[in-house]
């Protein structure tokens, strides 16, 4: 298999963090520009290749498909509503990504050309999204109760790339659960072999 993206990118991340919890071998091609239209007709900047040469996209298919090919430390539950609980945990932290990519993105353009309103929304959404995470964790060890799920790891990868962002949003001072299960996270090896570099 083959995984092309940038070690910027969150998504890549996740995926990268549930590759080493499986401990599956994989080729990484640190390279947007390999993804052709044949590749991801989404223009997303991610792919998993199969050996075969099927392209896979969208991290949510990508990281399914990952847990699947081993029945080591499987990261999906099998019953309908655990399985459930745990997709709605990656939602929410897709959603976080998604919210904390578009500030950065008008950031990035010229003050005049800024959406503030919209900046805005982006900025309750994510704050939103902290404050959904923070409630329904509470004092629980992982997401869903007492092991590892993919939902933590997908909230891992937000909460990082949130600090990895915008390092002076200070979430960890107001959401201490959220903080003590990202301080767990950040010791696994998973995590620490895919820190976030820029290109």
């Amino acid at each position: 298999m083959k995984l092309i993206g940038l070690l910027s990118n969150p998504y890549v991340r996740k995926a990268r963090i549930v590759l080493a919890e499986k401990k599956i071998e994989y080729d990484l091609e640190r390279n947007e520009c390999a993804l052709s239209p044949d590749c991801n007709p989404l223009g997303e900047r991610l792919a998993l290749l199969l050996d075969d040469g099927t392209p896979l996209f969208d991290a949510r298919v990508i990281v399914e498909y990952i847990d699947n090919i081993s029945p080591n430390s499987m990261l999906f539950p099998r019953t309908n509503r655990e399985r459930t609980e745990v997709k709605r945990w990656e939602v929410i932290a897709d959603g976080l990504l998604e919210a904390i990519e578009w500030v950065r993105q008008e950031s990035a353009r010229p003050v005049t050309e800024r959406r503030a309103a919209f900046v805005h929304q982006q900025q309750e959404k994510i704050s939103r999204c902290l404050a959904f995470m923070e409630q329904n964790l509470g004092e629980l060890p992982f997401c869903t109760g007492k092991s590892l799920t993919l939902a933590d790891l997908a909230v891992g990868t937000a909460l990082s790339y949130l600090l990895f962002r915008f390092p002076e949003i200070t979430w960890n001072g107001t959401h201490p659960f959220l903080a003590q299960l990202y301080a767990k996270l950040e010791q696994r090896p998973s995590f620490q072999e895919t820190a976030f570099q820029e290109p």
